[in-house]
């Protein structure tokens, strides 16, 4: 079946952003209790966890995965490479969140401010360096 020129174009969805980590287990867990995220047993392997996190899924693939992809070239990365946005209700969320998510590992890199495209936000490092930010869009 073919489609029609009035229909709209099949759209791509992000399902998940996978992180490789040095502990999946404590990374996962770090997710889990700053945000009240929760895990996907389902597809919980020794190498890999999932999180529900609502609209979408963050994985944690172990260094072995780096093999099982084909990507043991690529395993020796270091720096940011990737950033996290979590979006919370309210600029209230945001600042409670931020001394939560330092208590268990994380590093505020750049303390909430008010964006010029008019969010609240908080840049942050995670416990195993990977950079997140957790948001707020102002009205």
């Amino acid at each position: 079946m073919t489609a029609s020129i009035n229909e709209p174009p099949n759209k791509a969805v992000l399902s998940y952003v996978n992180v490789f980590a040095r502990d999946i287990i404590a990374l996962s867990r770090f997710y889990m209790d700053v945000f009240g995220f929760t895990e996907i047993e389902k597809i919980r392997s020794p190498i890999f966890r999932g999180l529900d996190t609502g609209q979408s899924s963050i994985g944690f693939n172990a260094q072995d995965a780096y093999g099982l992809l084909n990507l043991d070239a690529f395993s020796q990365v270091s720096g940011a490479k990737f950033l996290l946005n979590i979006d919370v209700a309210s600029v209230a969320e945001v600042d409670r969140l931020i001394p939560k998510a330092v208590s268990l590992g994380a590093q505020l890199m750049k303390p909430p401010y008010k964006t010029y495209y008019n969010w609240y936000q908080a840049v942050l490092l995670d416990p195993e360096q990977n950079v997140f930010r957790i948001n707020h869009r102002l009205e």
